[in-house]
């Protein structure tokens, strides 16, 4: 990166109303001309805020090559407002949708890691479910080039924390209505599990059936992920259309897969859509 190359630009959007109201922190960069290629949409993962090591690594890749890109933090994560323990898959997805909504034109790839992944997934569908909408009207809005998805976690609310907690857990979730989960990410403090998270999950499962996208799929998973078994990456690949999915096992890959070595696989994936 040169310093002829801008910096993203800061903003925040208002979004929900009332008691849910929020505002969302976002940063985006312009593209240098439609020829250089798809707009790229950062989707973080469960806690994580969009200054992490892959963000910031996509990030100087779209400046320097011309591409615009945006980031942001979901409510109640990083420089966004509101309280983590009222967030929920679909509050995070209203985000999203807001976000792609006023900074996003034209083709885009959506590059989700760990819960991002999910959120491409349900992004995805809402992208396409609005293009066929604004068809008639000849809009100039968002459309789908592909994903990347790294470490994804579709449906982890109920695969990965509601089937897996113990009994004492699941009930001290249903009676206090929060669980505080232990961490080895960030300051080590332990968070809330909160039952409207477990709750609502439901209402965005995506392995139950097909998930038809109508574009390339890039999926980078670590064998050694923790969080994320790779068996979790074999189930979604089974839910996508085997025509341009691609899955990359990283042997020694853990859940962050932020290594350089890490980082320039998701570059190439990126690369590789287009």
């Amino acid at each position: 990166m040169t310093n002829a190359i801008p910096d993203a630009v800061l903003d925040f959007i208002d979004v929900g109303e009332g008691p849910s109201a929020r505002k969302i922190a976002v940063r985006s960069r312009r593209g240098q001309g439609q020829s250089q290629g798809p707009g790229l949409v950062w989707l973080g993962g469960f806690k994580s805020d969009m200054q992490g090591g892959k963000a910031q690594a996509l990030d100087a890749w779209a400046g320097e090559h011309g591409r615009a890109m945006v980031r942001f933090d979901y409510s109640g994560h990083g420089e966004s407002s509101g309280d983590f323990a009222d967030g929920t898959i679909g509050r995070w997805l209203e985000d999203s949708v807001a976000v792609v909504e006023r900074f996003c034109e034209g083709p885009q790839v959506l590059i989700g890691s760990s819960m991002g992944g999910w959120m491409a997934l349900l992004l995805a569908r809402e992208i396409r479910k609005r293009q066929e909408q604004q068809q008639e009207q000849q809009q100039a809005k968002a459309s789908l080039a592909g994903l990347v998805l790294i470490a994804p976690a579709p449906d982890f609310t109920e695969e990965l924390m509601w089937k897996n907690f113990s009994h004492a857990v699941k009930k001290e979730i249903e009676t206090k209505g929060f669980w505080l989960r232990p961490s080895d990410y960030g300051d080590g403090s332990p968070y809330p599990i909160t039952r409207n998270l477990i709750e609502e999950g439901r209402n965005h499962l995506v392995l139950g059936s097909a998930i038809d996208l109508g574009c390339p799929v890039r999926i980078l998973q670590g064998a050694r992920d923790p969080d994320v078994p790779w068996q979790h990456a074999f189930a979604l690949t089974h839910r996508l259309p085997a025509d341009d999915v691609v899955l990359t096992l990283i042997q020694d890959g853990d859940h962050r897969l932020s290594r350089p070595q890490d980082i320039a696989r998701i570059l190439a994936a990126v690369a590789e859509i287009g």
